[in-house]
């Protein structure tokens, strides 16, 4: 008799079974699943829709000495997709859901597989299960045998296919599961481990409770601890998880308490192993400690604190080493977060004396615009409400002439609309007649006139305020490009009688933003 004789007779044998005889049913499931690990062509079809599942279903329902062995053949049958619906149309997921109680562990290993496998990519059926309360004893399999791997590896899919889900996530946020995962993180016997460890953190972690929860309970830090235990190698899959560990981290920082936590005043483990990965040779690392220090900057006092602590030369350092055909994201990245360490007053004064707009002005040679539009809007934090550093660069002609450039950019309207916007800020912000004779000699002023017909009202308002300051200070300067554009007459009238919230007033001392309050008596 050939083998698909003996499954045909097994199944036929299982089918008529009136009763269900745990001696008699045994060999028929022996042979069964001997074809099923064989991977017998057709096999795991042939057992489908031989009628024999609804049998399979009751033998575990009755939780007999058998339940083992028939959930170890759903499991393996369970590898062919064809059979899933009709292994839940049977009920058999419904049936082996109790057996997630058992304290056997084998038990809990064939139950484990069969009923991820029958609900792989099923979402119904997925979110059927975390309604049924599965979270919970996933959860606490793996604390009451954190060392049986394959149970482990198990739950642990089972999870990553859970915990995109909300409920699930809920589910989770009640039962302190960082601790798990964190041990289970530093006993991946592999990267394929740890690759579904940091998928399940980061999954979980776009959850604003989790987040915080994962920074009380030493995510960070255990993040930290193996993106250290695998720098310096080579291997891909460690590179690899060096990377999706970085960008979990960053994700981590999103959250505010989160991120103040990690901070922890600048002397957190978390904070100073950022600050190494600035000054690593991997570029991925690289990214994401910039990525990171923009996120630590997100309030005055952290951004007060960093400076005391020495960030910003580091930042530079970085910046200048991918200035040449670098790498664009890290530039990116390494702007903003010189953007926003720029944002507080004080910390405006003290970059500008330890010289950052003259070492960020390396990178006016890029030719990339992500660049060109972040360095233009870190250059404009930095003269907001700053008069010194607005003299500074709106002095310095090779910036003016490379603004000019950018204002004509054809093909990135972001980096029209910045450079424009920075123009505007060097004139409100210097109110210096010195800058406005520079900036009307690099031809700026039709940018600016442009600019006041935007359809964008902010970008109006910063136009026309540095036009009539501009007018104000030095009105010869600007003779020629409002003669061209005939808007002399235009501008004599807004500075008789404003229109908008911001009026201009000269006197000795200089000139004046005040707010308008009506027509000049």
């Amino acid at each position: 008799m050939t083998d698909t004789d003996c499954l045909c007779e097994a199944l036929k044998a299982i089918s008529v079974s009136t009763e269900l005889i745990e001696e008699e049913l045994k060999p028929h499931l022996d042979t069964v699943l001997a074809a099923l690990l064989e991977k017998k062509k057709d096999a795991a079809i042939d057992v489908a829709k031989s009628g024999i599942l609804p049998i399979l279903a009751q033998a575990l329902q009755r939780k007999s000495s058998l339940s083992c062995q028939v959930a170890l053949v759903v499991a393996e049958m369970a590898r062919e997709a064809a059979v899933r619906e009709p292994c839940i149309e049977a009920g058999l997921v419904k049936v082996l859901v109790p057996h997630l109680n058992s304290d056997n562990q084998e038990m809990l290993l064939n139950s484990g597989r069969a009923i991820g496998r029958i609900c792989f990519d099923n979402a119904y059926q997925q979110d059927q299960l975390v309604q049924s309360g599965v979270i919970p004893r996933l959860v606490s399999i793996m604390r009451a045998y954190p060392d049986n791997d394959p149970l482990v590896n198990v739950c642990l899919l089972a999870l990553c296919n859970l915990a995109d889900m909300d409920s699930a996530r809920e589910a989770l946020a009640q039962l302190d599961v960082a601790d798990v995962l964190i041990f289970q993180l530093k006993q991946a016997p592999d990267a394929e481990r740890r690759h579904v460890i940091l998928e399940i953190l980061g999954s979980l972690g776009e959850s604003d409770t989790l987040k915080l929860q994962f920074a009380e309970s030493g995510v960070p830090e255990a993040l930290s601890e193996m993106i250290r235990s695998l720098q310096g190698g080579s291997d891909p899959h460690d590179l690899c998880s060096i990377k999706i560990a970085s960008n979990l981290m960053v994700s981590l920082l999103l959250g505010d308490e989160s991120m103040q936590k990690c901070f922890g005043e600048g002397s957190g483990l978390v904070y100073q192993d950022v600050l190494s990965w600035l000054q690593s040779s991997n570029t991925q690392l690289q990214l994401s400690g910039a990525l990171a220090i923009a996120n630590f900057a997100r309030n005055d006092s952290n951004c007060v604190k960093m400076l005391d602590l020495g960030v910003v030369p580091h930042i530079l350092t970085l910046l200048e080493q991918h200035v040449d055909e670098g790498d664009v994201s890290v530039q990116h990245a390494g702007l903003s977060a010189l953007r926003n360490l720029a944002i507080p007053a004080t910390n405006k004064v003290r970059m500008l004396e330890d010289g950052v707009t003259d070492r960020i002005k390396t990178l006016l040679r890029s030719d990339m615009p992500p660049v060109q539009f972040k360095l233009l809007g870190t250059l404009r934090m930095m003269v907001d409400g700053h008069e010194e550093a607005a003299l500074v660069l709106g002095r310095d002609a090779d910036l003016l002439d490379r603004i000019m450039e950018w204002c004509e950019a054809k093909d990135h309207a972001g980096v029209r609309g910045e450079a424009s916007r920075l123009l505007a800020a060097l004139i409100r912000h210097s109110q210096n007649s010195e800058v406005v004779r520079e900036v009307a000699r690099a031809n700026g002023i039709r940018h600016l006139i442009s600019m006041a017909s935007s359809e964008h009202v902010i970008m109006q308002n910063e136009a026309l305020v540095a036009l009539a300051i501009a007018s104000a200070i030095d009105i010869e300067s600007m003779k020629d490009p409002f003669g061209e554009a005939d808007l002399l007459p235009m501008l004599k009238k807004m500075l008789e009688d404003p229109v908008g919230a911001v009026e201009v007033k000269c006197h000795e001392g200089g000139v004046e933003l005040c707010e308008y309050e009506g027509k000049h008596q």
